[in-house]
């Protein structure tokens, strides 16, 4: 793991409003513990992000959504404000901004990208799951952009 990364989930762990309260208490040990157990969960999102396959980062108005396998990491931030989520997309792991997307309808309706890795045979009805190319294809037609396209790897 590159020291940068280790650098900046250990600042966000430390800059946390609880842990800094810990510390403001004496409760440094404990602060120290928690911040360490943040560190390692962020790295296990992290690991996962550059291993699955549809694992990916999408950034709307309503917040950030890392979606890993069963695990979904969000906030009510942009991008910006979620470290994880830009280290995420800066190891390159698919970033979709949906915040041009103006056809909210058209959006809401899109199939979902499983989290398991399934695909339903059949492409039609309510809950129906596609590949993650194929959402990116169809968010992209809607003004999404899209960085760290899995399209362009797939391809060469």
């Amino acid at each position: 793991m590159q020291t940068g990364v280790l650098r900046v989930l250990r600042a966000t762990a430390a800059s946390w409003w609880r842990h800094k309260e810990l510390r403001r208490t004496g409760k440094t040990e404990l602060a120290r513990r928690l911040e360490r157990e943040t560190v390692l969960r962020d790295l296990g999102y992290l690991r996962q992000a550059a291993t699955l396959p549809d694992a990916h980062v999408i950034c709307g108005h309503g917040g950030t959504f890392i979606h890993l396998g069963w695990t979904t990491v969000s906030t009510l931030a942009p991008i910006e404000r979620l470290p994880l989520a830009a280290l995420a997309v800066a190891r390159r792991t698919p970033f979709i901004d949906i915040r041009p997307v103006t056809d909210v309808i058209a959006f809401a309706n899109l199939p979902r990208v499983p989290r398991d890795g399934s695909i339903d045979p059949e492409s039609w009805g309510p809950g129906r799951s596609i590949p993650l190319t194929t959402y990116i294809d169809m968010v992209e037609k809607l003004g999404a952009r899209i960085a760290n396209d899995p399209r362009t790897r797939r391809s060469t």
